[in-house]
C-alpha cells in the first residue's frame, strides 16, 4: 500500500510554503459564527431526537441517528481544534473562551489539550521528540531491542481493538479527567482539567435530572464513543501512513515534516464537511492558523498540493497494519515486515 503520489514535491519549495499561505490565515467572523450554528444546532436537534426515540421506543430512529450525532460531535471538536490554533476568531481571548466551552461538550480540557497539541505540531515527525500528542511509534531497531514482555505491551497498544476500540473511550472519558503524568508541568493542567470536569458535571447533572440516568446514558454514551472513535481514527491516518516522514533532530525540518509527514485524506464531500476538512492535514500542518473553512481555498489556488500525501478511504484501512518506523527504508512497516528483515544492529537511542 502506498499513498497516491506521496513522493511528489510541491513548488515553490517545501520550506517556502508557510510564507505563501499566510494570506489564508485571517478568520472571517461571519463565516465562523455560521459554522457554529451549522454544527451546534444540528447536534442539539439530533440529541433531542435521540431522547425522543428512546422515550417512545422508536429504536430504528435511535439506531439511525447515533452515527450522525457522533459526527456532529466530531465537528464540535474541530471547532475547538481551530480555537486552539487561534484560527477561529481574530481575538485570542474569544478563541480561548469558546474553546473552553466546547471542551465541556467534547470532554476535553481545552487549555491542557491546546498545550499538548502545540507540542505535537512543533515536533511532529521528530524521532527525538516523540511522546506528546502522538500515537506512540517505535522504530524497528527500538522494537527489536525490547524485552519479550515490552514487545507484548507495545503490540497490545498497537492492536486495532485497543487503538480504535478501548483507546478512544479511555482517552476521552477517563484520561482526560485527570492529567496523569503531568505533575511537573505546573498547575495549569489541573485547573484546565478540573474546570472542564465541573462543567461536564453540571451539564450531565441537569440532563440526568431532566431525563433520568438511564435515558441520559443510552443517548449520550454511544454518541461520545462513536465521536471519540472517529476522532482517533482521523488523527491516526493523518500521520500513520506508509510514506510518512520521520527524522532525527539533526536533519528534521518543521515544514518538510508538515508537508510529507501529514496525509491528505481524500474524503467525499459530506464527510469533508462533517470533519471540517481536517483531512487536508498537510496544509493544516504547514499553516495551522488557517481556519478549517479556508483549507479548500488553498488546494484550489495551489493544485500542486493535491498531489502530496494523498490517501483514500479504501487505502487508509491498510494503514492499520503499519506499526514501526523503518529508518533504513524510510517508511512505516508492519511487525511481520520488521521481523522478517535482516538481523538487528545497535538499538536506536
Amino acid at each position: 500500500m502506498s499513498p497516491m503520489n506521496s513522493e511528489a514535491v510541491a513548488s515553490p519549495g517545501d520550506r517556502g510554503w508557510a510564507k505563501q499561505l499566510r494570506r489564508y490565515c485571517e478568520p472571517r467572523i461571519a463565516r465562523s459564527l455560521a459554522e457554529i450554528a451549522a454544527t451546534v444546532l444540528p447536534l442539539a436537534f439530533a440529541w433531542g431526537l435521540l431522547v425522543w426515540a428512546v422515550e417512545t421506543e422508536r429504536w430504528w430512529l435511535y439506531a439511525l441517528l447515533l452515527v450522525p450525532a457522533g459526527l456532529f460531535l466530531v465537528r464540535v471538536f474541530m471547532l475547538q481544534h481551530d480555537c486552539g490554533h487561534y484560527a477561529f476568531f481574530s481575538a485570542k481571548g474569544a478563541n480561548d473562551w469558546f474553546g473552553r466551552v466546547l471542551g465541556v461538550l467534547t470532554l476535553t480540557p481545552y487549555d491542557h489539550w491546546r498545550r499538548c497539541h502545540a507540542i505535537h505540531h512543533a515536533s511532529c515527525g521528530n524521532l527525538d521528540r516523540r511522546g506528546v500528542g502522538d500515537i506512540d511509534t517505535l522504530t524497528v531497531e527500538e522494537y527489536r531491542a525490547l524485552s519479550p514482555w515490552r514487545r507484548l505491551v507495545y503490540r497490545a497498544y498497537r492492536h486495532p481493538l485497543v487503538l480504535f476500540g478501548i483507546g478512544p473511550s479511555f482517552v476521552f472519558m477517563l484520561q482526560n479527567r485527570i492529567p496523569t503524568g503531568k505533575l511537573t508541568r505546573g498547575i495549569m493542567p489541573w485547573i484546565s482539567t478540573q474546570s472542564t470536569n465541573l462543567g461536564i458535571a453540571v451539564l450531565a447533572g441537569l440532563a440526568i435530572w431532566g431525563l433520568g440516568l438511564g435515558t441520559f446514558l443510552i443517548v449520550h454514551l454511544p454518541v461520545v464513543v462513536i465521536a471519540a472513535t472517529i476522532g482517533v481514527w482521523l488523527f491516526y491516518v493523518q500521520h500513520q501512513f506508509e510514506t510518512t516522514s520521520w527524522d532525527h533532530a539533526g536533519t528534521w525540518n518543521l515544514q518538510d515534516a508538515a508537508l510529507h509527514g501529514s496525509s491528505y485524506y481524500r474524503l467525499p464531500p459530506g464527510l469533508r464537511w462533517l470533519t471540517a476538512d481536517i483531512g487536508i492535514h498537510h496544509v493544516h500542518h504547514l499553516a495551522s492558523r488557517i481556519p478549517f473553512y479556508r483549507l479548500s481555498e488553498v488546494l484550489k489556488d495551489h493544485p500542486e498540493l493535491r498531489d502530496i500525501g494523498g490517501l483514500t478511504i479504501l487505502r487508509s484501512f491498510a494503514c492499520v497494519r503499519l506499526t514501526l518506523w523503518d529508518e533504513q527504508k524510510r517508511r512505516l512497516v508492519s511487525f511481520r515486515d520488521a521481523l522478517a528483515g535482516p538481523a538487528p544492529g545497535p538499538a536506536a537511542a
